[in-house]
């Protein structure tokens, strides 16, 4: 079971409205279903609008954040847990260690990082945790035709169902249910 799953998502909200709803309604989804949420730890942006709505529904919420970012995203100091760590590379370590499954919301060139960079520890056996794109609005239809693009033309190895996208914070739910029916966490 799927028991806290880690947002990779901006620390700025962006221009479209769309992406603090689905923050919002994600973050409430979660708490609703008791699902630990496991993020960035900043209180701004589409962070802390996630953040801020699982706790508001009654959800458990583990921010890890590096020092050097404490004070330029804002440390949410509300939460469950925050968890200051040393570096970047350290973050993403905890986030792995500490989450079932990996979700990426929009979000900048940090969440593609954060992202990416649990996708390949999933391809080379380091995990086997799924990740998940939320596609609000078409935010990552580029990046979706990209990594396509790179398995038809052999660069880029075939992702199997440890990796979808869905369009909707209710479908992000019905990704979590999936994967753990599949036994993949």
């Amino acid at each position: 079971m799927i028991q806290r799953l880690c947002v990779f998502c901006g620390s700025q909200s962006g221009n479209n409205p769309r992406f603090t709803e689905d923050a919002r309604a994600l973050g409430k989804l979660l708490a609703m279903a008791q699902i630990q949420l496991v993020f960035g730890g900043g209180k701004i942006g589409l962070m802390g609008e996630v953040a801020d709505a699982a706790l508001a529904a009654g959800g458990e919420v583990i921010g890890v954040m590096p020092r050097l970012l404490v004070e330029r995203e804002r440390a949410h100091l509300g939460l469950t847990e925050l968890i200051t760590v040393e570096s970047m590379a350290e973050r993403k370590q905890l986030m792995a260690d500490r989450s079932d499954a990996f979700l990426a919301m929009p979000g900048g060139l940090g969440t593609l990082d954060e992202l990416f960079e649990m996708m390949t520890w999933n391809q080379i056996g380091l995990h086997f945790k799924p990740c998940f794109v939320l596609n609000t609005d078409g935010y990552y239809n580029s990046l979706l035709e990209f990594i396509q693009k790179g398995m038809s033309d052999g660069l880029v190895y075939p992702l199997g169902p440890e990796f979808q996208s869905c369009e909707t914070p209710a479908g992000v739910l019905k990704l979590l249910q999936t994967a753990a029916l599949r036994g993949q966490t």
